[in-house]
């Protein structure tokens, strides 16, 4: 796989810590050594990311990690496993994060439905506008939210047909079900920094799924 040049932007080393045990957790650790192998990161072996909020993780180690896993288990295995190891993300450690912690309060679970997602959405996009260099903002349309990554690091310097940020999509499912109480969002990405737009843009439905 072909280098990604360093970005000068970082992720929180505690953010890419938790995206890499999420991994570890969906595929084993055999299934990460051969993805950090692949994507030329052999100095994570056995080695993760300290647990703390220094921005330290560059964007193109992140990129690099799902670049590896698509191009190890195709487009449609890659996104499969993107989308488990994101939604791993969230539920291992995003959710503690201070943002969001108050959504398992039971003030918050008695809100009425939209006023949990009107409150949660933004708080998601807060966490990692106010821990790393990815800028994230959300709009609120009649039917659905816009969801944007202006500076995205699921797919930095890497160029496909598709969007390609699954992982961020795994998360923001995960992280809509814990705000929601339990329900499933329709999560798409609309456009992708990857395929040539601006920036990763993802629509969430308000109505839950089923």
């Amino acid at each position: 796989m072909e280098p990604i040049p360093k970005s000068g932007l970082y992720y929180p080393n505690k953010i890419s810590r938790i995206a890499l045990t999420a991994l570890e957790d969906v595929m084993g650790k055999n299934g990460l050594n051969a993805i950090l192998n692949l994507a030329n990161l052999q100095h994570l072996l056995d080695n993760l990311p300290p647990d703390n909020l220094n921005r330290e993780f560059d964007f193109a180690n992140f990129s690099s990690i799902w670049g590896a896993l698509e191009e190890m288990y195709g487009p449609r295995g890659g996104r499969g496993l993107a989308l488990r190891a994101g939604r791993a993300t969230f539920a291992e450690g995003l959710r503690n994060f201070g943002a969001l912690a108050g959504a398992g309060d039971l003030a918050f679970k008695v809100l009425p439905l939209q006023t949990k997602l009107k409150v949660g959405i933004p708080a998601m996009a807060r966490i990692f506008s106010q821990t790393s260099d990815q800028h994230s903002t959300v709009e609120e349309k009649e039917d659905h939210y816009i969801y944007t990554i202006h500076k995205c690091p699921v797919c930095y310097g890497r160029h496909t047909e598709k969007a390609c940020c699954f992982v961020a999509t795994g998360l923001l499912q995960e992280g809509l079900k814990w705000v929601s109480g339990g329900h499933e969002f329709r999560v798409n990405e609309s456009k992708c920094i990857a395929v040539g737009e601006d920036v990763c843009e993802f629509i969430i439905q308000k109505e839950p799924i089923g």
